[in-house]
């Protein structure tokens, strides 16, 4: 069979292609999207043994970051958007959402600063040590996978983290001994207005934990005490 030389030309171009792809490529496909897996350049003529190779020599050359297998990011200068922590760990592991100490700093309702992204899950837990982060995943029952939602972040990111109260009762569930008054009271839980008590109770008693439900009751209780306090300051 004989090609003519525009034919030609273009069958070896797109031959090219099924053997390679240039970083330029890459930073178009991924260039505005904070965490990307391989799946995404597997669309189309490509060559996944060479998508693969051309991931490791990415990586070695510092312009990527592996995060797991099969996850990446672009590396600074070439992200145009800064990967938010939450959204890697929502990407780690699925199911999962952000809670424990990383929601309850997030909702500013404890004062120290979190350097472990923590998530719960139903999964098997994990933890991740990645360049961007360490990433802390506990599990919890599949009945206890609830209370939860989608928040923006910046740069039009999206997560899913618990809510102040289910955030909290993730703690006191995975903590033992987390009902105890000491342990609340070693929490400096701060801007407590923020908790909607009914909706603690609530959740509580969904979980159907005496741990957790006693946990809920002294929380309302340090709660009134705090508010009566300031009223008499």
């Amino acid at each position: 069979m004989r090609y003519s030389s525009t034919k030609f030309i273009a069958l070896t171009c797109h031959l090219w292609y099924l053997v390679r792809m240039e970083f330029r490529e890459l930073l178009e496909i991924v260039g505005e999207v904070p965490v990307f897996e391989t799946g995404l350049l597997l669309a189309g003529a490509v060559n996944p043994d060479h998508i693969q190779r051309q991931l490791v020599r990415w990586k070695n050359a510092g312009k990527i970051y592996q995060l797991r297998r099969g996850l990446y990011t672009l590396a600074a200068p070439y992200y145009k958007i800064t990967p938010h922590p939450f959204v890697i760990a929502n990407q780690l592991q699925r199911p999962s959402y952000i809670s424990r100490q990383s929601a309850l700093a997030y909702f500013g309702l404890i004062p120290e600063y979190v350097p472990v992204t923590t998530s719960v899950t139903p999964a098997r837990p994990n933890r991740w040590s990645t360049p961007l982060g360490v990433f802390d995943f506990r599990h919890i029952q599949v009945e206890l996978f609830f209370g939860y939602q989608r928040i923006s972040l910046s740069d039009n990111q999206t997560t899913m983290v618990a809510t102040p109260e289910k955030a909290l009762i993730d703690l006191i569930y995975l903590q033992p001994e987390g009902d105890s008054h000491e342990y609340l009271k070693e929490l400096r839980l701060q801007q407590m207005d923020r908790l909607n008590l009914q909706v603690l109770k609530k959740m509580a008693g969904r979980t159907k934990k005496p741990k957790i439900i006693r946990a809920a009751a002294l929380i309302a209780k340090l709660t009134l005490e705090e508010a009566s306090q300031y009223e008499n300051l």
